[in-house]
């Protein structure tokens, strides 16, 4: 039974950036509203209106205004927002901020600690982009990084932006093949990187890797290499490479930031990979500038009195996302490296040391402190924080309990979900109405989304498929190398004509007007016709404390689809007969006779992509003996050869695998 977690007192909400968004609407319009749910209606009953006041609330710098909101929302794909707008996103980023107030401190893995004065950050930023102007690169040109979450890399993005180049990014922890097949395709003509990092206490070099995908990507003709963990000498053995100091040194001058059109691309964001070769999104500086401030300033109330640290590698959006915190003043702390070495408390003692008010976690890492027992609120003061900011994948209901029994009772949570596809959110919190289980708040201010059933009908209090009915400034202006807009067309239009349906099953409370995400809808289960969200599955399968971590398959057998649970047991457990019926009865008590898988196979891992999401796709691939491609995109690609080894078992009898002794 959903339940009010919290509920922000009255200050809170009349001191919050909503309730002043609210205030600035009453005096230039003379609107007011009862609430948050008001106040979305009116934001998509008129979005011209909404879009046009919240760029002058925000106050988003231009060197010349825009002639329009928006050129026609009936164009979907296609609307051109803000036309006739000149600006910079950087510059928007920095604003008139160049004091020695903090804007970024780096914590690493290994103790190291480093702080930047806004200054600083602007000093750094205007002499790299000095430096690339120099190198030649010009607006529309593209600019990579394969680098980890460090000062460094923000600085390039900002830098990049500054001279008008469109910024991609990988972290180092992938691949060489997988950063080659992202970044590959766009044809940078500079390759940001490192010399190495840290994980888990272990320094790995990047230098051979970084060659390798500069000598991949016949574009890249500079490959600019900072110090940070690694053996400064081997640096200088990478092609065409110099150190990220001496290509600072030579800067003269006053710097301008490139005045762009607001269509102008921005990034690339690349998705997973799992089924195929990255697609490479392209977003604008104005769409992506304005739902992020909205989504940081209003949503999540943050300002330049708070301080924000988020779990996140440059592979992820939630990168870029933490990144445009800067716009509002806020202050950032880089995390980079494994956020439980040397043990479970480390992040924890960071937030307390740093006194950070807005702390970004994943689900999975949720859910991996609850299996675990760990308790931060007894390791850390953390007085200090006020909101902690989830995404990644749907948490279960007992991890939102978690959050307010096991971190602390009075702080905003603020679960929020979107996609790469729109570098933000469809549904996520705000910091006037309650929270409660199992339940993203609402959806963003002028975003118009729903669910519809498979008849394109809008539903509430039943699941169905997470929609989008008109526009929005931060969807992609074009898919890289789409001339025909076909796959654009094809990934989110091909559903519901003229609507983008974005592949998330979700759940709309009519009472509460809050959503329950059940998982992407294209690993939905239908055993018998029934649709289950494979998240069901695991929110009561974690409840099984020899249980670390699981995987729902839907597998078709004889005319219908049979499901399979694969478990990762906890060190020291095995799965047994005994185990296997707990499951079983947990799933048919607290979840439906439907959840029950028809078959329990213990496995050594789980797949994940990079940004550690559950692969669902690969193993369905495999069960039903479809190629599998990019295996690159998974963080442990190794474990699906583990699903084919026992694939020719699971084509067997029933008698037969029941036999076997490792199908229960």
């Amino acid at each position: 039974m959903r339940q009010i977690l919290w509920r922000p007192a009255d200050e809170r909400v009349n001191t919050s950036r909503m309730k002043a968004f609210m205030n600035h609407l009453q005096a230039r319009q003379g609107l007011s509203f009862d609430g948050y749910r008001d106040l979305h209606r009116w934001s998509v009953s008129d979005p011209v209106m909404f879009w046009d006041e919240l760029w002058q609330f925000l106050e988003i710098a231009t060197s010349k205004p825009f002639d329009c909101v928006v050129d026609d929302l009936q164009k979907f794909p296609g609307a051109d927002w803000f036309p006739g707008a000149r600006l910079n996103y950087a510059e928007n980023m920095l604003r008139d901020r160049n004091s020695e107030d903090t804007a970024m401190i780096f914590r690493g893995e290994n103790h190291t600690r480093r702080v930047l004065s806004w200054r600083d950050l602007r000093d750094q930023v205007e002499r790299l982009a000095t430096s690339m102007r120099r190198e030649g690169i010009r607006p529309g040109d593209t600019v990579a990084a394969y680098m980890p979450n460090i000062p460094e890399t923000i600085i390039a993005m900002l830098a990049s932006s500054a001279v008008g180049a469109v910024w991609c990014s990988c972290a180092t922890d992938i691949g060489a093949v997988a950063a080659i097949d992202r970044l590959g395709q766009v044809a940078p003509k500079i390759l940001f990187t490192v010399d190495g990092y840290t994980y888990k206490g272990k320094v790995f070099d990047v230098t051979e890797r970084a060659s390798e995908v500069a000598a991949g990507i016949a574009s890249v003709k500079r490959v600019v290499t900072c110090h940070y963990a690694g053996d400064t000498a081997l640096a200088n053995t990478i092609p065409n490479g110099v150190i990220w100091e001496d290509y600072l040194k030579q800067v003269s001058g006053p710097f301008v930031y490139e005045q762009l059109p607001s269509a102008h691309p921005l990034v690339i964001m690349f998705s997973s990979g799992t089924t195929g070769k990255p697609k490479c999104m392209v977003q604008s500086q104005a769409g992506l500038l304005i739902n992020q401030l909205k989504e940081i300033s209003l949503h999540h109330d943050l300002t330049d009195k708070d301080t924000m640290l988020y779990i996140t590698t440059c592979s992820w959006m939630m990168w870029n996302w933490m990144l445009a915190a800067l716009g509002v003043g806020c202050s950032l702390v880089l995390f980079d490296g494994n956020p439980s070495y040397p043990d479970t408390s480390a992040i924890w003692k960071i937030l307390e040391e740093e006194q950070v008010t807005c702390f970004g976690l994943s689900a999975s890492y949720v859910h991996a402190l609850m299996a675990d027992g760990f308790i931060p609120k007894e390791h850390a003061d953390l007085s200090s924080l006020r909101n902690i900011s989830q995404t990644g994948s749907a948490l279960s209901d007992a991890g939102f309990h978690y959050i307010y029994d096991a971190i602390k009772d009075d702080l905003h949570f603020c679960s929020i979900a979107g996609g790469t596809d729109i570098n933000g959110c469809f549904y996520l919190g705000n910091p006037v109405e309650p929270v409660y289980s199992n339940e993203l708040q609402g959806p963003g201010l002028g975003v118009p989304a729903t669910s519809y059933n498979e008849q394109g009908q809008s539903v509430f209090d039943e699941q169905g498929e997470l929609v989008c009915e008109f526009p929005i400034p931060s969807m992609p202006i074009y898919f890289w190398d789409d001339t025909d807009g076909a796959r654009y067309h094809d990934a989110y239009f091909d559903v519901f004509p003229g609507v983008w349906r974005h592949g998330d099953y979700i759940e709309i409370h009519s009472d509460t007007g809050g959503v329950t995400y059940y998982g992407r809808s294209d690993s939905i289960l239908k055993p018998s016709g029934v649709r289950i969200g494979t998240s069901e599955i695991y929110a009561q399968v974690q409840k099984i404390e020899e249980v670390l971590d699981s995987l729902a398959i839907g597998q078709q057998y004889q005319d219908d689809e049979r499901v399979i649970l694969f478990v990762k047991m906890k060190e020291g457990n095995r799965l047994t007969p005994e185990i296997a019926k707990k499951i079983r009865t947990v799933l048919r008590q607290n979840a439906s006779p439907r959840h029950v898988p028809k078959l329990i196979l213990e496995t050594p891992d789980i797949p994940h992509t990079l940004n550690g999401k559950i692969v669902e796709s690969a193993v369905t691939n495999i069960l039903h003996r479809r190629k599998v491609t990019n295996r690159d995109a998974l963080q442990n690609p190794e474990i699906l050869d583990f699903f084919e080894s026992i694939l020719p078992l699971l084509e067997t009898e029933d008698k037969e695998m029941a036999e076997s002794g490792l199908v229960f």
